[in-house]
């Protein structure tokens, strides 16, 4: 996916996941392997309501693949604990 897309897929309809993801796109996503970087465009295709739920803690992704980006993304984004 280009950056543009990506750009404008990571924009969601929660000003809180905007503040999440688009920082996370800005500032990480270039440094992320391409596995990770796979990771994260998988993440973009679930519901907002899910990335709020794991990006706070308050369950986590069932799929490892979507754990482990969700994780990556609560590490660099003054998410963790």
């Amino acid at each position: 996916m280009d950056r543009n897309r990506l750009f404008w897929a990571s924009r969601r309809g929660m000003l809180e996941l905007d503040l999440v993801l688009l920082p996370f796109l800005e500032n990480v996503y270039d440094t992320l392997s391409e596995d990770d970087k796979q990771r994260y465009i998988k993440l973009l295709d679930e519901q907002d309501q899910d990335m709020f739920a794991w990006f706070l803690r308050r369950e986590d992704p069932q799929d490892p693949e979507l754990k482990k980006i969700v994780q990556i993304i609560r590490d660099n984004t003054g998410l963790q604990e």
